[in-house]
């Protein structure tokens, strides 16, 4: 349940970040309005690179074998 939770934040997070960057693209805010969208997207931002480092660190925990870690090529089969 954690990881779909996880994975759900993650994914609206993204979600949310690209129309915030969309509607700062099109230069048709204010000053005001672009800082708080810039604000609401850096913590978007770290959100998003929370969920990535705890996801790397779950691999590597998958990954150790014998008390070492084994880097193993990714196939997307």
């Amino acid at each position: 349940m954690a990881r779909k939770k996880s994975t759900a934040l993650f994914e609206e997070s993204m979600t949310e970040l690209e129309q915030i960057v969309q509607q700062m693209e099109q230069g048709e805010i204010t000053l005001e309005e672009s800082l708080k969208l810039f604000e609401r997207g850096i913590k978007l931002t770290r959100t998003c690179q929370k969920a990535l480092q705890e996801a790397e660190q779950k691999v590597q925990i998958l990954l150790k074998k014998d008390g070492q870690q084994t880097l193993e090529p990714y196939t997307d089969e």
